[in-house]
């Protein structure tokens, strides 16, 4: 049985695109146990993630995409953890504007399951966002960590270089509309909210996307 648990921290930073700079808040999630974790998103304060990690051992530092708000602190994390960095590869473009010298430690792919304090973590794609956007499935947990495909209230933007609105509806209609109702959508910014919560919404989100 597994003993996993969802630890989360707020850290605060830019979102650099396209020219323009923004102020953003990200939450980073923290998935496993008292001995081991996966950080889902290393974001802006390799500090602030470590003291949530709390002397665990992390075994991945897993990027839901490439988008700089989200993956700046990951090389920081990685050199003080030892935990390898993975990100989709059709997101490499993204994280080579944000860290020209380094690599992702791997690649993850559509299916892919991440093993952690007894419980697993599919890797959805949902590209749209960008176009190596994931989401992450924990059915153990009845969550589904999101990144920035869905949020209350909708899908994440696509109104910058690289994303685009239908495939992101079709990703949100496609891999996630059908996960239970009650599975925790936690988003990589503002609150949590729930499949079911959203669904209704998404329906009309859907009919505009086509």
């Amino acid at each position: 049985m597994s003993g996993a648990r969802i630890d989360h921290v707020v850290t605060s930073g830019l979102f650099t695109l396209d020219g323009g700079s923004w102020e953003v808040d990200n939450n980073v999630w923290i998935v496993g146990d008292d001995a081991e974790v996966i950080v889902i998103d290393a974001a802006h304060d390799a500090d602030a993630i470590l003291a949530a990690v709390n002397g665990r051992r992390v075994s991945a530092i897993v990027s839901t995409h490439g988008h700089d708000d989200h993956i700046d602190a990951a090389p920081d994390l990685a050199a003080r953890t030892g935990a390898p960095v993975l990100l989709h590869a059709d997101d490499l473009m993204l994280w080579r504007a944000r860290h020209p010298d380094t690599r992702p430690d791997g690649e993850l792919r559509d299916g892919q399951r991440l093993a952690v304090a007894g419980t697993e973590l599919t890797v959805l794609h949902t590209p749209g966002h960008s176009p190596g956007a994931v989401c992450l499935y924990a059915p153990d947990l009845a969550a589904v960590f999101s990144g920035d495909t869905l949020f209350q209230g909708g899908p994440g933007a696509t109104g910058r270089s690289f994303s685009d609105f239908p495939t992101i509806i079709g990703s949100i209609r496609d891999r996630l509309l059908g996960l239970p109702p009650g599975t925790a959508v936690h988003t990589g910014h503002g609150p949590s909210t729930t499949i079911g919560d959203e669904a209704p919404h998404l329906q009309e989100w859907i009919a505009r996307g086509h």
